[in-house]
């Protein structure tokens, strides 16, 4: 082979070598676009086959969400379901009881009476705690009472008497942070008789000129108590609410 057609021939080669890597590209470019779309068009997943509650079914799982609504209400976070459903059937069904109503009734007493203790025993030491340690903070003032106050702002205006009304804007907490009630969320000032709210309101109020808001720091026994109030409110609560005193009504 001479000079000329060897150049031609390794000329030949490199252009088929060539040749064929493109093609081979192009080729796996093609695969990879295919793969793509096929991809984005492959069908979604068949939706999940709806559950149908008959109508007995329907009443049956609400009845069980109002019954475990009150007892997480009453403080029972906890039940045994399996003794609960027993419970529950022996009696629908008219079948042999392992307890009387009359057992039954005394043993719900019972421990939700020793419950109610035992909560009552530490948020009474909560609010002792709570108590002791802002006494000890800055701007904080303590009365004979026990009564904790601290100015957020002085007003200039006359002090309310025993006798009056007032309207407010307040904020309430339990000492946790939990929001239990709120003008201010609700938008609208309250309207009320000094007399006619709990003994740390009726206290600080009349110490309050119109235009001051202080935070009050109110221990249980001049609150609500040991009966403690609605669902938010438990017993022996020590109560912060921060009190605007906006005006004296008709004065």
């Amino acid at each position: 082979m001479n000079k000329k057609n060897l150049v031609l021939a390794v000329l030949a080669m490199f252009m088929f070598s060539a040749l064929s890597i493109n093609e081979a590209n192009a080729q796996k470019k093609k695969n990879k676009k295919n793969k793509k779309i096929e991809e984005v068009v492959a069908p979604p997943p068949p939706p999940p086959a709806p559950v149908v509650f008959s109508k007995l079914d329907s009443v049956s799982y609400a009845l069980g969400i109002s019954i475990a609504q009150n007892i997480s209400n009453q403080g029972l976070k906890e039940v045994n379901s399996d003794m609960f459903a027993k419970g529950l059937e022996d009696y629908m069904k008219g079948g042999d009881m392992k307890i009387s109503m009359e057992q039954a009734n005394k043993m719900l007493n019972d421990y939700f009476v020793a419950m109610q203790n035992e909560k009552s025993k530490e948020s009474i030491e909560m609010g002792k705690k709570f108590l002791a340690e802002n006494a000890t903070k800055e701007g904080v003032v303590t009365l004979p009472s026990g009564l904790q106050y601290k100015v957020l702002k002085e007003g200039t205006g006359a002090k309310p008497t025993l006798d009056d009304q007032v309207s407010t804007h307040y904020h309430g907490t339990l000492v946790d942070g939990t929001v239990f009630d709120s003008s201010l969320q609700r938008g609208e000032p309250a309207t009320f008789p000094i007399s006619g709210v709990i003994k740390g309101w009726t206290e600080a109020l009349q110490l309050m000129p119109v235009g001051s808001k202080w935070e009050l720091y109110i221990p249980s026994d001049l609150a609500y108590g040991e009966r403690g109030a609605g669902g938010s409110i438990g017993p022996h609560a020590t109560l912060i609410f921060q009190v605007e005193l906006l005006s004296i009504v008709g004065k």
